[in-house]
C-alpha cells in the first residue's frame, strides 16, 4: 500500500512538472494565441553540442524552468541530430528548417528565441555562464534584442 500511495504521489509530481516541446511552429503560434503566453523557440544540437547538453541539465529539465515555463511561454525546439559523425539529410521543407532560415540563419548552437503569439522576434541569446536556473529565467523575461 505505501508503495503504491509512492508511486502515485511521484507520478503525480512529474505530471506537474511536465512540459510539452512544440516541434510544430503552427501548433506552438496557436497555443501561444489562445494563452496569451509569449513563444521560446530553442535552437539545440543535443548529441553534439556540448552547451546544448548543459541547457538541457541545468535549464529544461529543471523543475523551477518547467513550473514558469507553465506560466509564462509555449514551449519550441529545433533540434539538429548528428548521427555516427554526419548530419542528418537535409529537407528545406522540414519546420526546423523554415524555423533556421528565419530566425537562426548564421547557425548558432545554442540558440535561443524569444517571439510573440504570431511569430514576432522580440528577443534573442545563445548560452550564458549562468550558475542558476533563476539567473536563465530572469534573462527569458527581459531578454535583449
Amino acid at each position: 500500500m505505501k508503495k503504491s500511495l509512492f508511486l502515485l504521489l511521484v507520478l503525480s509530481h512529474s505530471v506537474a512538472f511536465s512540459q510539452e516541446w512544440h516541434t510544430d511552429f503552427d501548433a506552438a503560434k496557436k497555443q501561444a494565441a489562445e494563452t496569451g503566453k509569449k513563444i521560446l523557440l530553442v535552437f539545440s544540437g543535443p548529441e553534439w553540442c556540448g552547451n546544448c547538453t548543459k541547457l538541457d541539465t541545468l535549464v529544461w529539465d529543471s523543475p523551477e524552468f518547467k513550473a514558469e515555463a507553465e506560466k509564462s511561454w509555449v514551449l519550441l525546439r529545433a533540434d539538429f541530430a548528428q548521427k555516427k559523425g554526419m548530419p542528418e539529410p537535409v529537407d528545406v521543407n522540414e519546420t526546423k528548417m523554415i524555423l533556421t532560415e528565419k530566425y537562426n540563419r548564421d547557425g548558432f548552437f545554442p540558440y535561443i528565441v524569444l517571439l510573440d503569439k504570431t511569430g514576432k522576434r522580440l528577443g534573442r541569446t545563445g548560452y550564458e555562464n549562468f550558475a542558476t536556473v533563476a539567473e536563465y529565467i530572469k534573462l527569458f523575461k527581459t531578454m535583449p534584442m
